[in-house]
């Protein structure tokens, strides 16, 4: 624990990085009450602007959905994250998605986890917002956001704090 952290009790125990480059956003953009009213936690959302969605920190894949749209991992911090790629995109039954992981494989910050043809994804009326939820928020003192702006894959989004 840095001084910090010895100052004022609190631990910095993650950071979860973009897993995918685009516009990052405040959750509350999100144009679906489950995840702009943070009903499965609280996160962030990026606008992907590529097609390669990677892990966002060190962990172990713990749920892919079959149909490719979302994928879950807990981090070797013990951080649940949901990444959903798009909004309704399930509907999709898995045409546009590529999922390249499996369910409790381990995998480091930067591994392709899953790509979205975003075009065509985009082109069947869907929205590709991308929302990035810690599932487990509570175990966390602080959920901090990174500054809303571009980011590239694998730069800081959130910082987690015990």
């Amino acid at each position: 624990m840095g001084l910090f952290g010895k100052l004022f009790g609190k631990e910095e125990s993650g950071i979860i990085t973009a897993p995918v480059s685009g516009k990052l956003v405040s959750i509350k953009e999100v144009n679906d009450p489950t995840f702009s009213e943070e009903i499965l936690g609280k996160g962030v959302a990026i606008i992907p602007s590529d097609k390669q969605i990677c892990a966002p920190a060190t962990g172990t894949v713990t749920t892919v959905f079959p149909t490719g749209h979302a994928a879950a991992l807990t981090t070797d911090d013990g951080a649940e994250i949901l990444i959903h790629i798009g909004l309704d995109t399930v509907k999709l039954d898995g045409k546009h998605f590529t999922i390249h992981v499996s369910e409790g494989q381990k995998v480091s910050k930067g591994d392709l986890l899953l790509e979205a043809d975003l075009e065509q994804i985009k082109a069947e009326g869907y929205d590709t917002i991308t929302p990035i939820i810690i599932c487990n928020s509570d175990d966390f003192s602080e959920i901090s956001p990174a500054d809303f702006q571009d980011v590239k894959q694998g730069e800081k989004v959130l910082t987690l704090r015990k």
